[in-house]
């Protein structure tokens, strides 16, 4: 008899986009058999959050945030800290954003970037729930701004999709944020990655897909699905040399702590649920 599989978490996916469009029962159930036991799908823009907490309500594995993400910053009216906060009442909202700075793409709209960014902290030091970082091509400013602000008033934080620089890794790791390992740790190339992730403390990582984006081999290049969070398990188990199932047990740990309301929330028969610190 085949043992089951860790309990392992997909902490960021993107279930409301076209590339799962009529599959969800589908991503759901190959999810479940990978050892996915819950996960978080991550709304990008304000005008389709209704479709993503309808997503969260319907399926007790699926929880859910919402934010403006930075590349979208300068097109999306800016959300207010109140909007937000109203959100964060839902019993299975559990996150602020993904908002941050992303310079790859987007570096003329910077100046909104950080007034968005600074909207989303300040939300998630009024309701408790984790902010969740975008960074791309943005190092100095991203732990610059994370920094001053958590001086201005303590937050808690995960940098989502985790592939910036040792620099960055230390300073979100010193104010205490957990680094999110997504399929990218595990390609061939990305020694450097997970030379950064191996130095981190162990109770700060945490686990991704965001898929549809980055599959970690054997799927690279394909379509990436929560399930596929299993593969970039074992390359965490790897790094940190670890058994996975203790590997498995310990990002889980992580991850009930940073989403506290995850861990709480309860799934069929939805009651309303203040937002507030655990």
């Amino acid at each position: 008899m085949t043992a089951a599989p860790p309990e392992i978490v997909d902490s960021h996916c993107h279930l409301d986009f076209p590339d799962f469009d009529g599959e969800l029962p589908d991503i759901l159930a190959r999810a479940q058999a990978a050892g996915v036991s819950r996960m978080v799908t991550i709304c990008t823009r304000p005008d389709n959050e209704p479709r993503v907490r309808a997503m969260a309500e319907a399926n007790p594995a699926v929880f859910y945030a919402a934010g403006t993400h930075p590349m979208r910053a300068a097109e999306d009216p800016l959300l207010s800290v109140d909007h937000l906060v109203a959100l964060a009442r839902h019993p299975k909202f559990v996150g602020i954003g993904e908002t941050g700075l992303d310079y790859h793409y987007t570096a003329e709209t910077k100046a909104v970037q950080q007034e968005s960014l600074a909207i989303h902290i300040e939300a998630a030091r009024q309701t408790g729930l984790p902010l969740i970082i975008h960074a791309r091509a943005a190092d100095d400013d991203m732990a610059r701004i994370l920094t001053a602000e958590y001086r201005a008033g303590a937050y808690s934080c995960v940098m989502h999709c985790f592939s910036s620089g040792p620099e960055l890794a230390e300073a979100a790791l010193d104010l205490g944020f957990y680094l999110s390992m997504s399929g990218i740790a595990a390609f061939p190339k990305s020694s450097d990655l997970r030379a950064i992730f191996a130095a981190a403390p162990l109770d700060r990582i945490l686990l991704e897909t965001d898929s549809p984006y980055l599959a970690p081999p054997p799927h690279r290049g394909r379509r990436n699905e929560p399930a596929y969070t299993a593969f970039t398990a074992k390359t965490g188990a790897d790094v940190f040399g670890l058994p996975l199932a203790d590997f498995a047990a310990a990002t889980t740990a992580n991850f009930d702590r940073l989403f506290w309301k995850a861990r709480m929330s309860p799934t069929p028969g939805l009651q309303t649920q203040e937002a507030g610190a655990a």
